[in-house]
């Protein structure tokens, strides 16, 4: 979109410009970003963005390996879950439902409709660190070196990885610990 609208004199923005700029970021301000000149226009272009999505994601949404072996874990010992995202409710709600997870959920807190929003998935990893709960950071978007500065107990690709598996078999040994995924 930023190419055919002549962002960056057309040329391609790099996958580490977006995580760095846009990724995780709330649209008001990856519009400010974008457009510091016009922020009508960025507003503009970020809604559009969105609905871009929302055509795309029913064909292009997968889920990250390992997510179903997870939510069963999860719903085997009855723990509440709640999914919190930077993502605009429809967006939040299309993923949710297209990944058949609507029903898994006990609350969805959306970034725009909170006070502070949450930045990205650093700061994600930071406020769960600093509610003293262990924090499993997943590597889909940002590099692992950013996320580590946020310090997480681990990191992971996917939730079928096995250090996640040995963390939540030691949990179930030491019951009572709560865990965060960001």
């Amino acid at each position: 979109m930023l190419q055919e609208i002549g962002f960056n004199g057309g040329v391609p923005i790099t996958e580490e410009f977006y995580v760095e700029n846009i990724a995780g970021k709330h649209n008001d301000d990856v519009a400010v970003f974008l457009f510091p000149d016009d922020i009508q226009r960025g507003l503009k272009f970020t809604d559009d963005k969105e609905a871009m999505f929302r055509r795309l994601a029913p064909e292009q949404l997968k889920p990250v390996d390992g997510v179903y072996k997870v939510k069963k874990w999860v719903e085997d010992r009855g723990l509440k879950r709640a999914a919190v995202t930077n993502a605009p409710r429809p967006n939040a709600e299309l993923m949710i439902s297209l990944l058949g997870l609507s029903d898994f959920f006990d609350a969805l807190v959306i970034g725009e409709e909170c006070e502070h929003t949450k930045p990205d998935s650093v700061s994600g990893i930071k406020a769960g660190v600093a509610a003293g709960m262990p924090v499993v950071g997943l590597t889909t978007r940002n590099p692992e070196h950013l996320l580590m500065e946020a310090k997480p107990a681990l990191l992971i690709k996917a939730y079928d990885d096995p250090k996640l598996w040995s963390a939540l078999e030691e949990l179930d040994k030491n019951r009572g610990t709560s865990t965060v995924m960001a």
